[in-house]
């Protein structure tokens, strides 16, 4: 998939989350995603659409990956496979992927690029992880450094990256 990106704020130990919601709330991370994510496409499983405190993002395609025949939801088109919806975008539709883990984790595979905050923080609670960014895989091409301050109770690092060409 050509434009095809994981978006994500992970801990230092790879924390994304905590009981069904996220572990930090960072104005600065926020407004990074909705600048990166608003007119396009947001791909996201059941239990992360179910998070969200309004429904579908709005000002975006929402795109929900469950195994449940019965899920529907205003403002959301549903799918069964990753396969099935990314066969459902067009060529140049910028589609990112929000969450969860397990979405993240086959996501890895059809990505082409990742944009990753990096909370300079380890939790002192989670029970969901991002997977490992392989080195070999994935290259950093840019990165801004946000302190901590009254909105951003951690500091942060959001980075981007490329998946290297192994043709090279």
């Amino acid at each position: 998939m050509k434009n095809l990106t994981i978006i994500a704020a992970v801990a230092q130990n790879g924390a994304i989350g905590y009981k069904g919601g996220l572990i930090y709330k960072l104005a600065a991370d926020m407004q990074h995603f909705r600048r990166a994510t608003m007119g396009h496409t947001v791909l996201m499983g059941r239990l992360t659409f179910e998070s969200l405190p309004k429904g579908a993002l709005p000002h975006r395609r929402n795109m929900v990956l469950t195994r449940s025949k019965s899920f529907s939801a205003e403002g959301v088109e549903r799918f069964s496979s990753m396969a099935d919806a990314l066969a459902a975008t067009t060529p140049d539709e910028e589609v990112y992927v929000i969450g969860g883990a397990s979405l993240y984790a086959e996501a890895m595979a059809w990505a082409t690029r990742l944009l990753i905050t990096h909370v300079e923080h380890t939790p002192k609670d989670a029970d969901v992880f991002f997977p490992h960014i392989d080195e070999q895989t994935w290259h950093c091409v840019a990165r801004e450094y946000h302190a901590a301050d009254a909105d951003n109770e951690q500091a942060f690092v959001i980075a981007e990256y490329e998946k290297t060409d192994d043709t090279e």
